[in-house]
């Protein structure tokens, strides 16, 4: 009699109906839109400091380009010295002084100084040295005589146009877009995986040190039970994640309602606004678009969907095996590399590898390996693959998962009635010959 049915809807209720589980699946979209919300007030609070900077420029002709913004107020100081200047700017709790030296320009590069009572912000002291830079600059080439005005005008912006040998454009920013899509995807997999991997461990754990796994055993058979885990843990997670989506949108939505008015003002969406108002970004915005609609959707939600399923099934039954051989959590430490190496080393390959060559030898040798198929693979779908790479792709993982179901269904088998010994490889080894 087949009881796989009747496993994959016991192993799900019990995970549904589970505490913990009905617990984060509710509250984890909640703390991460309340974290980012407070991350988001904090930053505000940031942006609305108000910076007092004293400028004593001794050259007399550098600190022009230090102008008042609506968050940073520049004093320019004249006619004092450089003790003077520190007590001002101390008595009045400025944020800082800069001080530029009267040197000769070749030389006063290296005199420039800060003072501060508190280490200043590192991207203010790079906003700074990039304002004296640009001003000593042309202050030396007009000491050498050269025309600024004439450099100015010798400049040129150049963008490379890009298109396909059948007539198809492309851009770089279509090329960034392809890299985020197929990286979220990736690393999408790559959690999931992590986290209801390690699910269905512990699951197999708890039911092997309570010796109910000895009843169970008694009347399915052990590749029915692993299936039923894998399956069932799998449908769970697909429910809660699920629920996040959900309940995290009704949630945006509800806070973008009630606080639309006070996100509205905030520095980034003021810079979006500017942003919108220039034809040149409203170009960038249309290109932005058009690529977003030359991505291969549909292509990508289907491959994701069946690279997902096809990854996970892979590695939860290396996880099911690992849980079985062991008689708790502490000793899959020593089992858990082989499975997470792969892992990391598909998520280096689609970033490193697929962002510079996804048609080169080595993203495509690696998007036909089963263990790092599904997140390279993933990754190099929106660049444009063949449909027969996919296809091929997703037959060698099946393939492969039949074979390590079999594989971990033997070690299943014999690691859920061991009970008080540490199993080492060798052991694993000859449990595939029972």
């Amino acid at each position: 009699m087949n009881h796989l049915p009747l496993i994959i809807k016991r192993e799900y209720m019990t995970k549904v109906r589970n505490k913990s589980f009905i617990l984060m699946t509710f509250l984890t979209p909640i703390i991460m839109i309340c974290l980012f919300l407070f991350v988001g007030y904090l930053s505000n609070i940031n942006n609305e400091t108000l910076r007092t900077i004293y400028v004593l420029d001794e050259m007399g002709n550098v600190s022009e380009v230090f102008e008042t913004s609506e968050h940073t107020i520049y004093n320019h100081l004249s006619g004092v010295d450089l003790e003077t200047a520190k007590t001002l700017a101390n008595q009045e709790n400025a944020y800082g002084l800069l001080h530029i030296p009267k040197m000769a320009i070749e030389t006063v590069s290296n005199s420039i100084k800060f003072y501060s009572e508190e280490s200043p912000s590192l991207s203010l002291i790079s906003s700074l040295e990039s304002k004296i830079e640009s001003k000593l600059s042309k202050l030396k080439l007009q000491s050498e005589g050269v025309d600024l005005a004439l450099i100015e005008a010798s400049k040129m912006v150049v963008d490379i146009n890009q298109e396909s040998f059948e007539g198809v454009k492309t851009s770089k920013v279509g090329s960034v877009m392809k890299l985020i899509f197929g990286g979220l995807a990736g690393y999408l997999l790559f959690m999931f995986i992590i986290v209801y991997g390690n699910m269905i461990m512990r699951s197999v754990i708890e039911e092997k040190t309570s010796r109910i796994i000895e009843v169970i055993i008694s009347s399915v058979k052990p590749i029915q039970l692993m299936l039923g885990k894998i399956i069932g843990t799998s449908l769970a997670g697909i429910t809660q994640f699920t629920i996040w989506l959900v309940l995290g949108g009704v949630i945006m939505f509800a806070a973008s309602a009630i606080f639309g008015f006070e996100m509205s003002q905030t520095p980034q969406q003021e810079l979006v606004n500017q942003t919108l108002q220039n034809p040149e970004s409203i170009d960038k915005v249309q290109l932005v678009i058009n690529e977003f609609y030359s991505l291969p959707i549909a292509n990508l939600a289907i491959a994701f969907i069946l690279f997902f399923i096809g990854g996970f099934l892979l590695f939860s039954s290396l996880y099911a095996a690992i849980g079985a051989a062991v008689d708790n959590e502490t000793d899959t430490q020593q089992f858990m590399l082989p499975i997470i190496l792969p892992l990391i080393l598909a998520i280096y390959v689609g970033v490193f590898t697929v962002i510079e060559d996804p048609h080169g030898t080595i993203s495509t040798v690696f998007s036909f390996i089963p263990f790092t198929s599904p997140v390279v693979m993933l990754m190099r779908i929106p660049f444009g693959v063949p449909l027969w790479q996919q296809l091929v792709s997703f037959l060698i993982l099946m393939v492969t998962f039949v074979f390590i179901v079999w594989f971990a269904a033997k070690i299943y088998r014999v690691g859920i009635l061991m009970h008080g010994k540490k199993p080492t490889y060798r052991e694993l080894f000859k449990w595939l010959k029972y």
